[in-house]
């Protein structure tokens, strides 16, 4: 199979040049699925698998099954074609803020309803919700309110979902909408997520007090008392991580319902823990991570 080079992409137009056919989007996501080696999507056999029409179609010489590069992949079942996915996987990832259905349906020639669903394709490809490293050294945990249309801010806000995350400083951040912020919530995601040798700061919220007991160390500030940062205790970093996150959810798509703010939380934190990475970094990884599909059925019934 032909190697597939990630030359930078600095505009929409390097996309469209760099992918200008479906042989050439087929090759790249047939590499970034599988490198030199197919796997058959069926059966998982990998010693001999045979290209039909030009790649367009593999067959499994053990179980003898045919398919294509897109099975099992967020563009199963698409009539779509692979530029125009690429052209949306990119526009989405490079932009800081995200992008609305509507402003992805004009740049790309779709309608706004197919451009909402490729969009929410891409959010269930990004998910990072399986990981398998625990966070670990300093890790600042908060919650944040999104949403609702009462004005009041913080815990006890009016019709508004909260959201818990954590960041590791100098490496991810890790965040899912919550039903509460009691301790019963929090603490067994902390567990499930968090390294027990780490140190969390947080601030003074009483579902945060026995960590101590937990981790090796719990530190906090004090809001209510005007406290934000005493030296190197502090949660700037994940508040930073809020701050883009509200800037993109009221900025561009305005309103996000509880059902779906789970995805969107997916769309930024995957954004935020690449921001240091290219724009064709950025994009290849997200074809690494393509598999899954997502029917519209599961979407609106989710």
């Amino acid at each position: 199979m032909k190697k597939t080079s990630e030359k930078p992409f600095n505009s929409l137009l390097d996309v469209v040049k760099r992918f200008p056919d479906e042989k050439s989007c087929r090759e790249y996501l047939a590499y970034a699925r599988w490198g030199d080696l197919p796997i058959c999507v069926h059966c998982g056999y990998t010693e001999k698998i045979y290209r039909i029409n030009d790649g367009k179609l593999y067959k499994c010489a053990k179980c003898r099954k045919q398919f294509t590069v897109r099975v099992g992949t967020i563009f199963e079942d698409s009539a779509l074609p692979l530029q125009k996915w690429f052209m949306a996987i990119y526009l989405l990832t490079a932009h800081k803020k995200g992008i609305s259905s509507v402003q992805l349906g004009k740049d790309i020639g779709v309608t706004q309803k197919t451009a909402w669903f490729m969009l929410h394709r891409i959010r269930y490809a990004v998910r990072t919700k399986t990981f398998n490293k625990k966070l670990s050294g300093t890790i600042e945990a908060d919650e944040t309110y999104v949403g609702g249309h009462g004005h009041k801010a913080g815990r006890g806000s009016e019709a508004k979902t909260p959201v818990f995350g954590m960041a590791q400083r100098g490496g991810d951040v890790e965040a899912q909408a919550v039903t509460r912020v009691n301790m019963e919530t929090l603490v067994p995601i902390l567990n499930e997520r968090v390294d027990s040798d780490s140190t969390i700061m947080t601030d003074e919220w009483k579902a945060y007090q026995k960590l101590g007991r937990r981790f090796k160390s719990h530190q906090h500030v004090n809001h209510n008392r005007g406290e934000y940062a005493r030296g190197d205790v502090h949660t700037n970093t994940i508040e930073s991580f809020w701050s883009m996150l509200k800037r993109g959810i009221y900025g561009i798509y305005h309103h996000v319902s509880p059902k779906h703010l789970d995805k969107y939380v997916d769309e930024f934190e995957f954004r935020c823990n690449s921001k240091h990475v290219a724009d064709a970094r950025r994009f290849g990884l997200m074809l690494n991570i393509c598999q899954g599909r997502l029917t519209h059925e599961q979407l609106i019934g989710s």
